[in-house]
């Protein structure tokens, strides 16, 4: 029976009273496909209690029809949607520890990248204040956070409204309170303003990667792994979609995009196939369209070496379009030119970074306040993540460990 009739049979009248048998509440209740834990629950109320139920009170007390766990084809769930014990740490924790040991990330989980050489480089006291400018899953905040012992503060940003929501509720679960961890939905270009909240800032921290939770879930269309919709937004409320974004320019600057933001080598004949596919009539509105798109364009790639080719040109393409979605290079640019007038004397700054645009304008900032003296010291090379961390973490491959201190 649909569920519209379900509700109607037992919502338009009382459905059950004092003076019905066993076997008759069994029967109309199997009629309307009620689940037997509701039968039970409905018979005993019946039985020993003068009330009538309707369809509000079943929804009150959280008797819907049981929800059966997500089946799959196979011994291991693939699909996003079918991981739902990775997603759920809490309660499968050896599941997640199994996932981690293999060298791969759970779903809806982020590994937080270089935590011992980070807290190296910031050296937080307790009753420091520090600002933590990409809260994202908010495992360096956590581990920030127990660095203060409980005195001081830390500020947490993130212009995800989704998973930021999700975080602030794990960090409270495990007691960080208002006291001293203070979440704002904003993007940390905007730093100038958090200060003028906040005071100036101990110790700061600028993770640049997208977390693996934002990757891992389809409906976020960052993965050219997985099917979805092609949007790539940090903020999916908010500004244009990777597909709206690609029928608003032309292919020229798509091809110019493709080389500043990712150093694709095959830019221009990858820019001729979307935009002759879109002038076809294809939306290019999924993540497996334009992974098909980039495969074709590639067909001059001789078949041994094309299918780690199109691997690595879909990875440089989508960091392309997710970089100018969500202008990445222009917020990193205001972050940096900003932050030495967040930092207090002696306060100390981390920077991770994913890809060579990024490090290169840190590189460059970093060296130009240290010449004019308003930095002490800077790193003189870059930090790597350990081999070990690699195995453990392959996410952790590309990331790079730059840090400065405020004169």
């Amino acid at each position: 029976m649909p569920r519209k009739s379900i509700d109607r049979y037992l919502g338009m009248v009382i459905i059950l009273k004092v003076g019905l048998d066993y076997d008759n509440i069994i029967r109309r209740l199997n009629y309307a496909k009620i689940n037997k834990r509701v039968i039970l629950y409905l018979y005993n109320q019946v039985l020993f209690k003068t009330v009538y139920i309707t369809t509000t009170q079943l929804e009150a007390t959280n008797l819907e029809q049981h929800k059966r766990r997500v089946h799959y084809s196979g011994k291991y769930p693939k699909k996003f949607e079918e991981k739902y014990k990775e997603q759920n740490p809490e309660k499968y924790g050896d599941v997640v520890a199994h996932v981690i040991s293999k060298g791969s990330t759970p779903a809806g989980m982020h590994i937080s990248i270089m935590v011992k050489e980070i807290l190296d480089v910031l050296k937080i006291q307790p009753g420091e204040q520090g600002l933590d400018c990409t809260l994202g899953y908010g495992g360096h905040t956590k581990k920030m956070l127990k660095e203060l012992k409980g005195e001081g503060c830390i500020y947490g940003l993130d212009v995800d409204p989704i998973e930021s929501e999700k975080t602030v509720e794990r960090l409270r679960a495990s007691g960080f309170g208002e006291d001293v961890f203070r979440f704002r939905l904003t993007n940390f270009a905007n730093i100038d303003e958090v200060c003028k909240e906040a005071g100036k800032f101990d110790f700061v921290l600028a993770d640049l990667g997208v977390s693996s939770m934002q990757i891992d879930d389809p409906k976020r269309g960052f993965s050219y792994k997985i099917d979805g919709p092609l949007d790539l937004r940090l903020d999916p409320k908010h500004g244009q979609s990777a597909s709206e974004r690609l029928h608003s320019i032309t292919k020229e600057e798509f091809k110019g995009m493709l080389i500043e933001n990712s150093d694709e080598p095959y830019a221009e004949e990858i820019a001729d196939k979307v935009f002759n596919l879109m002038k076809k009539g294809d939306p290019m509105d999924t993540t497996t369209a334009l992974r098909s798109a980039i495969e074709s364009a590639l067909w001059k790639v001789p078949k041994e070496e094309k299918a780690d080719t199109v691997k690595k040109s879909c990875a440089r393409v989508f960091q392309a379009l997710r970089i100018d979605v969500n202008s990445e290079f222009e917020v990193l640019y205001s972050f940096l030119e900003k932050l030495p007038g967040i930092l207090n004397p002696g306060g100390r700054v981390a920077v991770l970074t994913f890809h060579s645009g990024e490090d290169r304008l840190v590189k460059k900032s970093f060296k130009s306040y240290y010449k004019d003296g308003i930095y002490s010291e800077i790193s003189e090379d870059v930090a790597r993540p350990s081999v070990e961390e690699i195995r453990l973490n392959p996410r952790s491959k590309s990331t790079k460990l730059r840090w400065a201190v405020k004169a």
